[in-house]
């Protein structure tokens, strides 16, 4: 009983980490040379004290909770590149921005844990 509690869980945490279809993932190493494009859109989906602690300056602080209020100030038909930490909360932004039909949705893979900028 103890395993197939266990298994259920890994499985839900898998389905979390599953990106939204449509969405594509990008590496921060190609991130990096996507910084100086004017044409896309950046937003940082963490809270502002993470934000505040460390952020790349292109990116808009957008704190999930507050994402669908504020999707009237994004382009839907721009690129789109979103960030968080880890990938979690990026990942359901992005799932946000495809259901509000945003055509191209990138998710940073690893977030700003894996950003070496």
């Amino acid at each position: 009983m103890e395993w197939l509690f266990i298994l259920l869980i890994v499985g839900f945490i898998a389905w979390r980490m599953m990106p939204a279809k449509g969405v594509r993932s990008v590496s921060t190493g190609d991130l990096k040379g996507m910084l100086k494009n004017k044409s896309v859109q950046f937003i940082d989906v963490r809270t502002p004290g993470e934000y505040k602690g460390r952020h790349i300056k292109e990116f808009k602080n957008v704190p999930l909770n507050t994402l669908k209020s504020q999707l009237g100030s994004f382009d839907k038909s721009k690129e789109t590149v979103v960030i968080c930490q880890s990938g979690m909360r990026s990942g359901q932004a992005a799932k946000i921005l495809k259901k509000e039909k945003f055509t191209d949705v990138l998710n940073v893979t690893g977030g700003m844990s894996a950003w070496r900028g």
